[in-house]
């Protein structure tokens, strides 16, 4: 009888021993698995070669445009910024810019707000276009370089002086609207599809290329953005917006396919939002509700769908493999102000609620 209760004792403590250690076996090749993969989604993103590119670039518009270059350190990495058309006094718009582009990939929006009379701030992220970094890291990368952002802007008496208004998309949205975790001095904030937290867009994104294996990999994507950023990898937009009255205007495409309406966007969480200075606008006109095209004017829409018509039969007659001068050449035959013309209902929109935002500071 002795005998067969060590016989079992043994082997409880063998099967102990070996469940505890397919665990941390587990544990290590996920850990790995979840890195590999994570820094695989957030290399850098330096400059499109602007001769095979639809986008303005700064040339386009340099003559009406003028800017100054500034930098600021986030981080180990020093930061490129641009401050357009220093002589504005009506208040000043930081521009965050969406993974994988940088701060030009929104000059159509820069020129915009200094049209209607405001300064703008705009500046590369972390592994983006002219900043240093050898890769974008992460989602809370932007809510990182966009303190670093704020810290330098009130740092700078003629930046310091003005009411400071934000606006982001994508992974710039998600930075503005978690932002407010933070004690800046802040206007007023419009967020373009942006999603609620880090977590909540990369399993989004996760299960479309992992399927439910993602779930069982988040103990470890936590984890793992909580050693790459700290804290900063567990905010969440509704939680930062519900801590101040300050004013938020949430704009989503219904047809966004990269942070999904209803999925990990700020917009699905409006029930839980208690600050009773936010604001939501759905956009669902067809060709204007995705997760860029919201920003294009008809004629850019229609025009953009024309040029990609013409681009796939291009595609096609070279088999797949366009030789860079054939490339050069379509682009060179590109409209890029029609292409990239924005549209003016949803920028007078953002343009009305911030001439708001700054009433309503007065009024205080």
């Amino acid at each position: 009888m002795e005998n067969e209760q060590r016989k079992k004792k043994k082997t409880l403590k063998v099967i102990g021993l070996s469940v505890a250690g397919f665990i941390v076996i587990f544990s290590l090749i996920s850990m790995i698995i979840v890195a590999f993969v994570y820094n695989g989604q957030f290399p850098r993103y330096d400059r499109p070669d602007k001769t095979v590119s639809a986008s303005l670039n700064y040339g386009d518009i340099q003559a009406r445009y003028t800017r100054r270059l500034v930098n600021f350190e986030s981080g180990n990495n020093r930061l490129q910024a641009y401050v357009y058309d220093s002589n504005q006094a009506k208040g000043l718009v930081v521009v965050a810019h969406g993974l994988g582009g940088g701060a030009d990939s929104y000059l159509p929006q820069i020129a915009f707000f200094v049209d209607q009379g405001w300064r703008v701030f705009s500046y590369d992220s972390t592994g983006s276009f002219d900043s240093e970094g050898k890769t974008t890291k992460g989602f809370p990368q932007a809510l990182i370089d966009l303190d670093a952002a704020l810290t330098y802007i009130a740092a700078q008496k003629e930046l310091a002086a003005l009411p400071v208004l934000l606006f982001g998309h994508s992974w710039g949205a998600y930075a503005v609207a978690n932002i407010l975790h933070y004690d800046h001095d802040i206007a007023g904030v419009a967020a373009v599809s942006g999603p609620n937290s880090a977590m909540e867009m990369i399993m989004e994104q996760g299960r479309s290329m992992m399927g439910g294996f993602i779930d069982i990999q988040y103990p470890y994507l936590l984890l793992y953005q909580r050693i790459l950023f700290g804290e900063a990898a567990s905010l969440i937009a509704v939680d930062a917006i519900n801590r101040t009255d300050i004013p938020v205007l949430i704009v989503h495409g219904t047809e966004d396919d990269l942070v999904a309406y209803d999925g990990s966007s700020i917009i699905s969480k409006m029930n839980a939002i208690t600050n009773p200075h936010a604001r939501a606008l759905s956009l669902s006109e067809p060709g204007h509700s995705g997760h860029s095209n919201l920003f294009r004017s008809d004629a850019a829409t229609k025009y953009v769908e024309e040029i990609n018509a013409a681009y796939l039969e291009l595609y096609d007659r070279y088999e797949h493999n366009i030789p860079h001068e054939v490339d050069q050449d379509f682009y060179s035959g590109i409209d890029r102000f029609l292409a990239q013309e924005i549209d003016r209902e949803l920028m007078d929109q953002i343009q009305a609620f911030f001439l708001e935002c700054i009433e309503g500071m007065a009024r205080k």
